[in-house]
């Protein structure tokens, strides 16, 4: 059975440096899940970096949905998985649809996180199915100003409520703050 480790932490908080390290120490064999659109100018180059930076012999896959069926007959001889980052995950799942996200109904807001929900549960049986560690990075939202809009809130409260889910099921979870990682389960 597969071990789920959580990481999160704020922006620049050292989550993915931190994540990386840990994966690099359980071997070279590593599935890299890749959940960014590159989107514009600046994301290119964020995921520019991040590829520079991670070995050549990690196993990129990107995606943002159906995670545990493009893992399929990918993890056996694999030495674990890490996936960054679970916000961006949200954020894409969220935007797939045109809305106007502005006085949007809660109804409609109760169905996006639903799928979003959905999409988590799955990932978690991934993790747990699988026989080799899956690290997961995402971004606490919860300790920052309320957003002064409605999409900025609901990314907020349905991000967060992923990391609840994931945070229950896994073995160990570690906060990053300031470079600084603290295990807090």
């Amino acid at each position: 059975m597969g071990k789920l480790i959580l990481v999160t932490g704020g922006a620049r908080s050292g989550k993915s440096t931190f994540a990386e390290d840990m994966v690099r120490r359980l071997g070279e064999k590593v599935i890299y899940i890749a959940t960014s659109n590159a989107c514009d100018g600046e994301m290119k180059e964020r995921i520019k970096r991040h590829r520079e930076q991670r070995p050549a012999g990690w196993v990129t896959v990107e995606a943002y949905r159906d995670i545990d069926t493009r893992l399929k007959g990918k993890l056996a001889g694999m030495d674990a998985v890490l996936l960054d980052c679970i916000t961006i995950m949200v954020s894409n799942l969220m935007l797939e649809k045109a809305m106007d996200w502005e006085g949007i109904a809660a109804e409609e807001i109760n169905k996006v996180e639903a799928g979003v929900k959905t999409e988590i549960e799955k990932l978690i049986s991934a993790a747990k199915e699988a026989s080799i560690p899956f690290i997961i990075v995402t971004n606490e939202l919860g300790m920052g100003v309320v957003p002064p809009y409605e999409l900025g809130r609901a990314v907020r409260d349905i991000a967060g409520r992923a990391n609840q889910m994931l945070a229950r099921e896994a073995e160990e979870v570690y906060l990053c703050v300031s470079g600084i990682p603290v295990k807090i389960k």
